[in-house]
């Protein structure tokens, strides 16, 4: 199963342009809100027109500006599912999942009616309506109608959410579970980072109708190659920075130099580290080391953010260098230490990016 889109289209801010190949994976796509996200699966799935480009699914070529082709959605084999789940209010569980499928005999729309209500435990609510049904139930409705149509390509647009987190986390893993067994092509549109990297394979990152990083997920999450890139990927800790030596660097914001294991490249804008990857020490001598002071902290279920000042005491809450996230068992271990403490920043775990 391949994928093959390179579109333009005019936005209300800019222009929109989306170019990737995809064979038979679950891509992820993240950005900010107006980014372009959305506007990529209508366009795939024929709700929407480009003004100029190419979509092609198996071969099969689904839009071609330059060839005048433009294939109706019904026609196109794709599955989607809506942020609000788009249900037809007026049809029951049944009707809903069956909606596509007008043009089959009626032995086949029942097979494929039975396998859907099965695999996504829909068992005994056939015969309600969307408004008797709860927002996890309406989820699972809108996906058993995407796949009904055995669909080639499966376009999810933040299905999770408008659910409560619980909830979320049944589906999400239900949702890994059916992807498991679809053949097809899947785009995951969303704005949860750990739902991305939990569900998909690769990413697709869109800045302002533009894509700047598509790669599997590793490999954006670890080396992400820009600052934007890293922001968008839930880096908080950036510092201008300048390189000293083929292994060195300076951090001109954390007034600090750092060594770095990565090749520096020559258009060095920016360093960066993730909040989960700085060590608060015992060993003061360890390379990278630096001593802190602890300026606040936010909290959270199950772990605690360390606004951490170097070098010195923080003379106002917004006086800090970085951000450290530690579990509350390590917080406990070290929140009545005196100061300074020490922190590490792991040469393994910086890294190097233009602006």
């Amino acid at each position: 199963m391949q994928l093959s889109v390179e579109i333009r289209k005019r936005l209300a801010s800019y222009p929109l342009e989306v170019k990737f190949n995809l064979e038979g994976r679950v891509l992820g796509i993240l950005g900010g809100s107006g980014s372009g996200k959305s506007m990529t699966l209508r366009c795939i799935a024929g709700l929407e027109t480009p003004k100029q480009g190419r979509i092609i699914l198996n071969d099969k070529v689904l839009f071609d500006s330059s060839k005048g082709i433009n294939l109706p959605s019904r026609l196109r084999r794709v599955g989607i599912v809506f942020q609000n789940y788009a249900l037809f209010p007026h049809l029951t569980v049944a009707q809903n999942i069956t909606y596509g499928l007008q043009d089959l005999p009626s032995a086949e729309r029942l097979r494929r009616l039975a396998e859907q209500i099965a695999k996504l435990q829909l068992s005994g609510l056939e015969n309600r309506y969307p408004q008797q049904l709860s927002g996890g139930q309406q989820q699972r409705v809108a996906l058993a109608r995407a796949l009904a149509v055995e669909p080639e390509v499966l376009l999810l647009d933040e299905p999770f959410s408008a659910l409560d987190t619980h909830l979320r986390h049944q589906l999400q893993e239900q949702m890994i579970e059916t992807l498991r067994s679809y053949q097809g092509v899947t785009l995951f549109v969303t704005h949860n980072l750990e739902e991305a990297y939990e569900i998909c394979e690769q990413l697709l990152i869109i800045s302002q109708g533009q894509v700047i990083a598509y790669n599997d997920k590793q490999s954006i999450f670890e080396r992400p190659a820009t600052y934007t890139v890293a922001q968008l990927t839930g880096c908080k800790n950036f510092s201008k920075t300048r390189a000293i030596s083929p292994t060195q660097v300076e951090a001109i914001d954390w007034g600090c130099n750092l060594k770095v294991i990565e090749p520096i490249p020559e258009s060095l804008t920016y360093l960066g580290i993730r909040a989960h990857h700085l060590n608060i020490t015992n060993d003061p001598s360890a390379e990278n080391t630096y001593p802190c002071w602890l300026v606040r902290t936010r909290e959270t279920p199950h772990r605690m953010t360390l606004y951490l000042r170097l070098h010195s005491p923080a003379t106002q809450p917004n006086d800090y260098h970085i951000q450290a996230e530690v579990f509350k068992e390590k917080w406990f271990t070290i929140k009545d230490s005196s100061f300074p403490w020490y922190v590490k920043l792991d040469p393994l775990k910086l890294f190097l990016m233009q602006a």
